[in-house]
């Protein structure tokens, strides 16, 4: 973490100064924004953080609850999103307080009495080694603490405007702000009065039953799978052994899936109601949690289940559904105008819980879009760009239906019903990196160019998240992971892994941190004058040899920018190869060098050759259009 350059800081240093609009932020809601996002669930929460660090940017956020949520119904956190809240500040915390799935044990008929249930194997939950970040499980309400906490410490001071139901929206063909949307006073003295907010863009975080998705005409299509859970969050006494362990339980009975929450004692259980009726299924939500208490005994025999409290418990049925767009723009319109309201999350997507995929995936629908609006909004790049986030996530959200649909179907079978008793531990195992969240890749766009020079990095997929690895910071000799220093500020990442020679010498390297420096073609061309040199692209530098080889006064001045008000040497961009494990082996680069660009969602979007600025050049053109402008009046 860094601060003091602009000034001594005293106290938290999490709490960043109030600048731009959360120096006199409004304790109302305005009547016209920037961003109106509506609905507080993970993926608006997270879109809210993220625009945050938008100092001129005025972003609210709309919620019809009176308050915080209490208690989520989501509680799977993928490692992938772990990875994503260390960019947000609070991974170290949430892991403190979570459960960690470290494996799965799978529960099948004894065979030697089908009628228990006997542990019939085990799997390392991450046996590949895909993340140096954990599985976690906690309570969905714990998450969007912390975002509103990161939100309330960020420069624009934001925090959710609770009370207000989405009534509609208009969205007109011209103005400043386009989108007239109509809201209703859920609590308060104002309670059931509408209010109007004008809006340059919307985002619709506002759950599977989408009042924003039914205004932009966008349509939910997809199947029931007319078969039914029970669901509860339990604290219990059992002699059952594997309690606080993940498992799937497969038995004469039914299936139970088991998830260990935080805490140390409180669990939850997805029981399995069965095959239902289409003509009367929804007649099964009746269920009572006697009912499901009493199923999961049946299939837990010969172990038993005391339940002496029930947090929280439902019933519903799995179903994939998926819209057939991402944001308000027609097929037919698709290149004549773009997008000013958008949905994400359960708006776009829904499936079953089991695979432990919603919230994950719809936080990151949230990143997405919210690094684009703030490039749009602040003049970085061009409205274009706001195109590519239907193109993008819609891929996403298709391919995580279908893994999900093999998932529910296979926890739904009994045991004899699979030709192979240890298929659900294999796909379990064979398919990791997906639930991990790892498995996402974009295809060339506007945002992500080529794989034509892949083999320079091939650890580092175009298109795939940049799977960080530890690096020795040569100012101070800390070893680190590289990419934890990455934080959700908005900024592209350009890594310069140098080649053999060291600084000072000519190298390439060298060259290419002078064209940086000095070409008008540079896209460090485009930052603002009066902003920090590094405020809109954070260039780093790692070197083959180890930090006592790197004189660090060698190292070209790109690389050591002078920031604050004080113009105080950033020493933290200057990076070597830890001696135990070597980052150009660990993710093959190549010796001769590389360049990886990475954008502030973490997806890597280039990997070029360290003398190829023309094509650097050539990606980042369209991207900084707006912002090239602005940086030559």
């Amino acid at each position: 973490m860094q601060f003091h350059h602009h000034g001594y800081v005293s106290g938290d240093p999490r709490v960043q100064p109030a600048a731009g609009v959360g120096l006199n932020r409004p304790e109302d809601l305005p009547d016209e924004v920037d961003v109106l996002i509506v609905g507080t669930g993970p993926a608006g929460m997270l879109a809210a953080a993220q625009l945050s660090r938008f100092p001129n940017i005025t972003t609210r956020i709309v919620e019809r609850r009176p308050g915080r949520l209490a208690i989520g119904q989501a509680d799977g956190i993928q490692a992938r999103s772990v990875e994503t809240f260390q960019a947000f500040g609070f991974a170290e915390r949430i892991i403190a307080e979570a459960y960690r799935i470290t494996e799965m044990a799978f529960w099948k008929p004894d065979p030697a009495n089908h009628a228990n249930i006997a542990r019939a194997a085990r799997a390392v939950d991450d046996e590949m080694g895909i993340s140096e970040f954990p599985h976690l499980i906690v309570n969905q309400a714990r998450v969007l603490d912390y975002f509103a906490e990161y939100m309330a410490n960020a420069p624009t001071r934001m925090k959710p405007d609770y009370g207000y139901d989405f009534v509609g929206l208009e969205v007109a063909r011209g103005g400043d702000h386009p989108v007239t949307v109509t809201l209703r006073h859920t609590a308060g003295p104002d309670e059931g009065k509408d209010r109007v907010v004008r809006a340059k863009y919307v985002v619709g975080a506002d759950g599977a039953r989408s009042k924003v998705r039914q205004a932009i005409g966008c349509t939910m299509a997809g199947d029931q799978a007319n078969h039914a859970w029970g669901v509860m969050d339990a604290l219990a006494v059992t002699d059952f052994p594997d309690i606080r362990t993940k498992c799937a339980i497969q038995a004469a009975e039914g299936s139970i899936l088991l998830i260990p929450r935080e805490g140390g004692h409180l669990f939850r259980m997805y029981v399995d109601l069965g095959e239902v009726d289409p003509a009367t299924h929804h007649e099964v939500r009746n269920t009572s949690i006697e009912q499901i208490i009493a199923k999961a005994n049946a299939i837990l025999h010969p172990y038993t289940l005391d339940v002496r409290n029930v947090a929280w418990h439902s019933v519903y049925e799995v179903g994939h559904r998926l819209t057939d767009r991402f944001d308000d723009v027609l097929p037919e319109e698709r290149g004549t105008r773009t997008p000013r309201v958008f949905i994400t999350g359960d708006a776009c997507h829904t499936h079953s819980a089991k695979a432990g995929q919603g919230m994950n995936v719809s936080m990151q629908d949230g990143f997405n879009i919210a690094w684009k609006l703030g490039h749009v909004l602040e003049g970085r790049s061009p409205e274009s760009l706001l195109s590519t986030y239907s193109e993008e996530r819609q891929v996403v959200a298709r391919n995580l239906i279908d893994f999900d649909k093999e998932w529910s179907t296979m926890m739904a079978k009994k045991p004899e019903e699979f030709e192979n008793p240890s298929d659900l531990e294999d796909f379990y195992v064979r398919t990791a990196e997906f639930p991990a969240g790892f498995m996402t890749q974009y295809a060339p766009s506007l945002v992500m160019g080529s794989v034509d020079h892949q083999e320079l990095a091939s650890g580092f997929p175009v298109g795939k998240r940049f799977k960080s690895a530890p690096v020795v910071r040569v100012g101070d000799t800390n070893p680190l992971h590289l990419g934890h220093h990455a934080t959700a500020d908005g900024r592209w990442r350009i890594y310069v892994f140098a080649d053999a020679a060291l600084p000072g010498t000519g190298s390439a390297a060298d060259k290419l941190a002078e064209w940086f420096a000095a070409s008008p073609a540079s896209p460090l061309a485009a930052t603002p004058p009066d902003a920090d040199p590094d405020a809109w692209f954070d260039l780093k530098v790692i070197y083959q040899q180890p930090h006592t080889a790197v004189g660090i006064g060698a190292v070209p001045a790109v690389f050591k920018p002078q920031v604050g008000p004080f113009k105080l040497t950033d020493y933290e961009k200057v990076y070597a190869t830890d001696p135990n494990a070597d980052i150009f082996e660990l993710r093959g680069i190549d010796r001769s060098g590389a360049v990886v660009v990475v954008r502030p969602d973490q997806y890597v979007a280039n990997v070029l050759p360290l003398g190829a600025t023309g094509e650097l050049a050539e990606f980042f053109a369209p991207l900084l259009a707006a912002g090239r402008q602005r940086a030559e009046v």
